[in-house]
């Protein structure tokens, strides 16, 4: 039984409809003037805006800040298709063309850092700078693809099984247990609240499937996304339970637009952990793009 969903941030929500995603759902403070900050939540079974929410509160007052909840999660549209790296950067790059009338900044979390990075290699025009909070495809691993991410793809689309085990990954003491894995400190509870009314709406399972079948992740993504960006691009990391950061020192090194600090302790959602470490980083790094 689907639950009621509350908004997932103090703030108006706008929707955008894009081709075959339907309608795309962002919360939006713009009262204050300046360059926009967009800030995009993770992929996972249950993700909305209110990952971002201590960034969202932190920067509404003094520039115009924008979450978007990607397609298949949250209020936005959930439709059966086949969720792909390339379907998420084109939704990026539709939303920023439409909305915005100046390059934008981004905060992207886990996953969803590979989606951005890719928007940017097609679209650079659109983005001032990408901040990349443990992302993914930074790692010496590769994730499955081809035959193994098919197979699995086909066992998800069984309606008997894959119902019944997206109820147990998204019951609340799994969901409880899986957000504990990306804190360092208590989980809060308005977190698991959310993931655990978002994960009972209609169609909530088709855009996970698609990510635990390994076809939201892009192979060679160290090499492919990160490495060619030509947008000035932060890195904030420090332990990840899911994500190892092997090839970043060897990414910074072969790209000097790339840059990273180390947010600890945490572990993959440092604004929530260290708020004030992290918006720390996020200020210096933007003010060294205005510097002279």
């Amino acid at each position: 039984m689907a639950k009621t969903l509350e908004e997932s941030l103090d703030a108006p929500r706008l929707s955008m409809d894009v081709d075959g995603l339907g309608s795309v759902a962002c919360y939006a403070d713009d009262r204050v003037g300046g360059r926009p900050l967009l800030l995009l939540h993770s992929i996972n079974a249950s993700p909305t805006a209110r990952e971002v929410a201590p960034l969202f509160d932190s920067y509404r007052q003094h520039r115009p800040v924008f979450a978007l909840e990607l397609p298949g999660f949250g209020f936005s549209d959930r439709p059966n298709i086949d969720y792909s790296p390339e379907l998420y950067a084109r939704c990026l790059r539709e939303f920023c063309e439409h909305q915005f009338d100046q390059p934008v900044d981004v905060v992207a979390l886990s996953t969803t850092a590979e989606f951005v990075a890719r928007a940017a290699l097609e679209a650079p025009r659109l983005f001032n700078s990408l901040v990349l909070v443990s992302p993914t495809g930074m790692g010496s691993r590769e994730p499955p693809s081809g035959a193994a991410s098919e197979r699995l793809r086909k066992l998800f689309a069984v309606p008997v099984f894959s119902a019944g085990l997206y109820r147990a990954l998204t019951s609340r003491a799994s969901i409880r247990f899986f957000l504990g894995l990306s804190f360092e400190k208590a989980v809060p509870v308005e977190l698991i609240d959310q993931a655990c009314a978002t994960a009972r709406q209609p169609g909530a399972r088709y855009a996970p499937f698609r990510f635990l079948s390994m076809a939201l992740f892009t192979p060679g993504a160290a090499d492919t996304l990160y490495r060619p960006l030509a947008i000035p691009s932060l890195v904030l990391y420090d332990k990840d339970p899911n994500i190892n950061f092997e090839r970043l020192p060897e990414l910074m090194k072969s790209n000097p637009l790339l840059r990273a600090e180390r947010i600890a302790p945490s572990c993959g959602l440092p604004h929530w952990d260290e708020p004030e470490q992290t918006i720390a980083a996020l200020d210096s790094f933007w003010e060294s793009r205005t510097s002279p």
